[in-house]
């Protein structure tokens, strides 16, 4: 889908300015058009094509390329699996032209206008303003992926299935996607700021290219604390799913021995032999009794709460003891 903003950089009614050409969500059909109407090299539409075609800029004979890399959140998205697609942008005299073969919240904010104090009366500024804006987006979607760590932790600690340790796993690609585009994200950035034909107008747009770089430097720090937090996390909580297995299988086995005693018991009375009150007619309510009593007294026996008690009872002498030697 190609849409066009005429004289974008100026208000409702008023004339000048550049005009923004939006590709998104292109097809072959689009990528041909682009490259006839505009004479736009056939190796740069492939290499935005490429979805892990990394952050650059280029000088050409009759325009300016730049390949930087957006979050392809959507407005409505919530899941674990947050990628970066790439986004070509193609600087002509008073024409700027954007390749996207996705679509991303970024494009759609500056389709909509939905921004504020942005620099974008020259097209350098636009293209400033977008990297400015997509690092805003990517600290968002970090703090959305450390919410939801946050959730799968909370249900780790009863679980014992593997449905948890995948979607951290998830979680840990895409912030390892996420920290890739911003590291080349930042070479971009450091590259214009030095480029020489990469014009930008008065100290507004250089003090906001300053700033960009500064929170794009603060997004890479922020990826790697959450992803080098979610390595320990996974670790652990590995550990934890063992853990949690170990007490299932302790508790069945407690419960299987328990279980024994009264096979025991009436395998006794069951052979030919004279035992006493085998003759009286009540006897059966002596043996479901004593069978009953087998399986409370093995239960409370093996129990966790009794060997939790005994080790605190273990841990009062000790701590007597010790007070009585000083």
């Amino acid at each position: 889908m190609i849409s066009i903003h005429e004289n974008y950089s100026k208000g409702p009614g008023e004339t000048g300015g550049y005009t923004w050409v939006d590709a998104r969500d292109v097809n072959r059909d689009d990528v041909t058009m682009l490259q006839e109407k505009y004479n736009i090299d056939s190796d740069l539409l492939a290499d935005i094509m490429d979805q892990d075609e990394q952050s650059r800029i280029e000088k050409e004979d009759e325009y300016i390329d730049l390949i930087l890399r957006l979050p392809s959140l959507s407005e409505n998205d919530d899941t674990l699996d947050q990628q970066a697609l790439p986004v070509g942008i193609v600087l002509f005299p008073n024409l700027l032209i954007t390749i996207c073969q996705g679509d991303s919240v970024v494009l759609e904010d500056f389709a909509k206008k939905r921004y504020r104090h942005y620099p974008v009366s020259s097209m350098e500024g636009f293209v400033i303003s977008l990297m400015g804006r997509a690092t805003m987006v990517y600290i968002r979607v970090l703090k959305f992926l450390n919410r939801r760590k946050d959730q799968v932790e909370e249900q780790l600690h009863k679980s014992i299935m593997n449905y948890e340790l995948l979607q951290l796993l998830q979680i840990q690609k895409s912030l390892v996607y996420l920290t890739t585009s911003l590291t080349t994200n930042e070479a971009l950035l450091e590259r214009l700021s030095k480029a020489s034909f990469f014009h930008l107008e008065g100290p507004d747009e250089q003090d906001f290219l300053e700033d960009t770089i500064t929170d794009n430097k603060q997004a890479i720090q922020m990826a790697n604390i959450y992803t080098d937090i979610l390595t320990g996390t996974m670790d652990c909580f590995a550990s934890v799913i063992s853990n949690n297995m170990n007490i299932i299988m302790k508790r069945l086995t407690i419960i299987s021995i328990s279980f024994m005693l009264p096979t025991f018991i009436t395998s006794f009375f069951g052979m030919n032999i004279k035992l006493p009150f085998v003759q009286s007619p009540l006897t059966w309510l002596f043996m479901l009794g004593a069978c009953g009593l087998s399986v409370v007294v093995a239960l409370y026996i093996f129990s966790d709460r009794r060997s939790t008690r005994m080790l605190k009872s273990e841990e009062k002498k000790k701590v007597r003891k010790h007070r009585h030697e000083l």
